[in-house]
């Protein structure tokens, strides 16, 4: 990939199908230091995002359940964070092409969300394969990509319903999923949740950012949007336990933790 401009190349690199050239990709254009057209207006090829053949798709409720307890069924967890991961790579990059017209720090942003999230599948991947796995190995659900498709005609759609909502539940989710790991005996994996919680608090916060920047271009209250588009987009429900430090860390404001509480 030979990208001339930031946002043409978060294109390219969101066309590309196999996991390990994806990466690749994103850590090179995060290195390269392209210069930034805001104001381009990009067409996608057909098929975006790229992903390999495996693993196959399926509904989240045909995904079995399998015990910590066993290596496989700690692959299996390691699979389906590695597989959220690829997903936020994707996520990341299709905000630095698809939205025009935003500062340059928005998209500067998300390079760096792109970049981070690129090293965070690697070290799942690598997790993966020191019990015997790779990624494509278990099937998986296509649930973060469809919020994407959903959100894909407004900015601030997408900053809603995207980081602030499904990824922050990857805030709410961590500590139960270290605990399991490390219950298991699984340290190592569990060292690599406690990078990813770390990381995820700051692209969460980005979201954040840009979700109040777009509010306030609008002349919209955050509280009221964020109500309006959980609706007109049917957003999950957000259920406990909530890891409210965590979301403090990230930009939630205490009346939005208040809202989470029965």
């Amino acid at each position: 990939m030979h990208p001339s401009e930031l946002r043409a190349g978060a294109l390219a690199a969101l066309s590309i199908e196999q996991a390990g050239s994806k990466v690749t990709a994103v850590h090179a254009l995060a290195s390269a230091a392209l210069p930034l057209d805001p104001a381009l207006q990009l067409t996608p090829p057909p098929g975006i995002p790229g992903r390999p053949r495996r693993p196959r798709l399926v509904r989240p409720g045909e995904l079995p359940r399998r015990p910590v307890t066993t290596p496989e069924g700690r692959a299996a967890l390691l699979h389906a964070l590695a597989h959220i991961e690829f997903n936020a790579i994707n996520l990341a990059l299709d905000a630095i092409w698809r939205f025009a017209g935003l500062p340059s720090s928005f998209y500067e942003d998300w390079l760096h969300v792109a970049d981070e999230e690129a090293s965070h599948f690697t070290l799942l991947e690598g997790r993966l394969r020191a019990l015997g796995f790779s990624y494509g190995d278990f099937d998986a659900h296509n649930g973060l990509w469809e919020m994407a498709e959903k959100t894909a005609g407004d900015a601030l759609a997408r900053m809603a319903l995207v980081p602030r909502t499904l990824e922050a539940r990857g805030l709410d989710a961590s500590p139960a999923i270290r605990a399991k790991l490390a219950g298991a005996g699984d340290a190592d994996s569990a060292a690599v949740i406690d990078v990813i919680l770390r990381d995820e608090i700051g692209h969460v916060a980005i979201g954040n950012r840009w979700f109040r920047f777009l509010c306030g271009e609008r002349g919209l209250d955050a509280r009221a949007a964020d109500l309006e588009l959980a609706t007109r987009y049917a957003a999950p429900r957000l259920r406990g336990p909530f890891n409210l430090d965590a979301r403090r860390a990230a930009g939630f404001d205490e009346d939005e933790l208040r809202s989470l509480q029965p």
